[in-house]
């Protein structure tokens, strides 16, 4: 069966198709918008999808032993979606799998050669596959997807999962597996708002020391005091009752510390360290180990993902072609050492002359007197164009240890 997304020209929006009928009805819906309440949920939601989103993400050809870099991008990542940019499409696909656990993409346009060049991304809820069969058709290693209830090809489906079991296809919800820590945080959240608001505790006490009241007068007294304390009026009151408020101090109530341990336990779920999402570190940060923190972000925190979303991207792709996110454009420094750093990369013949100007966005040099990547010895030349006053604000040729190359 060929489907309507197949077209040789591409199509600007998913259209109908002759679905077969049958399967299981889409899974029940976890409550990610709950979730979305408690403030360290939706910061590291924001902190993943826009870390991941926002860096370059480089086309390359292998050559033999050799890369070349690309400068078409594949039509994949110039127009993946009806809905926004490149941006927006890695937002959502990565927000999919921070709070669902799974990114899962319908094809709906392809090339000539029957690559995909739209993928739009589902939601998780609408989407179900069976995977527990032993052998065949519903198994592992043959899964059958639906969307919505109705069978989908499999050939047309991009799955993405974060966290998978042995045997099974689906990714493990994070929300779902960390239930608890979630409500807890919601519960502690709620009850602080309660208690700010309409008093966690009664404000106060109203006694009589003389005589007994019933409850239908006891209802009376308290209407009048509340109504009094409401109007900020002041209270007036015989010899024979007390008045005594109830006040607790915040370090009692322990509301920051429930909810910083929240964060903690959030921090540690997402694997993001936990200050960066109000939880408690267990050391101060410094000036000088600031940028130390943003590296062992990108290497522990980040790397997983990128390279997920690499693997899965680079399928979709012809097997000469891959894909990376440039990882050092989100590490900056000052400009002595990004010059130092530019220094040594022109000695050793890393860089030219016309790359490192290109960094900082200065025009080559005239008749190819800067493309040269000769080795140099050590203070044999100056850093080029260094004096030019236009060295603010470039990003470090910084390389991040840690990843292998494809």
């Amino acid at each position: 069966m060929r489907w309507p997304w197949r077209r040789r020209v591409e199509q600007r929006a998913i259209t109908s198709v002759p679905w077969e009928q049958g399967g299981p009805a889409a899974p029940a819906q976890v409550d990610v918008q709950r979730a979305l309440q408690l403030a360290p949920v939706y910061a590291a939601g924001r902190l993943l999808a826009s870390s991941v989103a926002s860096l370059p993400l480089q086309t390359y050809r292998r050559s033999g032993s050799a890369r070349v870099k690309l400068e078409r991008v594949p039509d994949l990542f110039w127009n993946p979606s009806v809905q926004g940019t490149l941006y927006d499409w890695l937002f959502r696909a990565v927000t999919s799998m921070v709070y669902r656990g799974n990114a899962v993409g319908l094809v709906t346009a392809r090339d000539d050669f029957e690559f995909p060049t739209m993928v739009e991304w589902l939601n998780p809820d609408e989407v179900h596959v069976q995977d527990d069969q032993m052998f065949g058709p519903g198994s592992f290693t043959d899964p059958i997807w639906y969307w919505q209830g109705r069978v989908v090809p499999a050939e047309d489906i991009v799955h993405i999962p974060w966290f998978t079991l042995p045997g099974r296809v689906w990714g493990l919800s994070p929300l779902q597996a960390f239930a608890a820590t979630v409500s807890t945080g919601l519960a502690a959240q709620q009850f602080s708002q309660d208690w700010f608001a309409a008093g966690g505790v009664p404000p106060a006490t109203f006694r009589n020391t003389e005589q007994t009241v019933d409850q239908k007068d006891a209802n009376v007294i308290k209407a009048r005091l509340t109504s009094a304390i409401r109007s900020r009026q002041p209270i007036v009151y015989g010899r024979d009752w007390e008045f005594e408020p109830i006040s607790v101090s915040p370090n009692e109530a322990k509301f920051v510390e429930t909810m910083r341990l929240s964060a903690t336990q959030i921090a540690n779920v997402y694997g993001i360290p936990p200050e960066m999402l109000g939880g408690e570190s267990g050391a101060s940060m410094t000036y000088a180990n600031t940028e130390m923190q943003a590296i062992q972000f990108l290497q522990f925190t980040l790397l997983p993902w990128l390279t997920k979303l690499e693997s899965a991207f680079n399928r979709l792709l012809p097997s000469s072609q891959y894909v990376r996110f440039n990882a050092d454009a989100l590490i900056r420094a000052d400009s002595s050492t990004r010059w130092a750093n530019y220094k040594t990369a022109r000695e050793i013949g890393v860089l030219s002359r016309d790359e490192i100007r290109a960094l900082e966005d200065m025009a080559p040099l005239p008749d190819g007197q800067g493309a040269g990547y000769e080795p140099l010895k050590a203070g044999a030349e100056p850093s080029p164009a260094a004096g030019d006053g236009n060295g603010e604000g470039a990003v470090v040729p910084l390389r991040v240890t840690g990843r292998t190359g494809q």
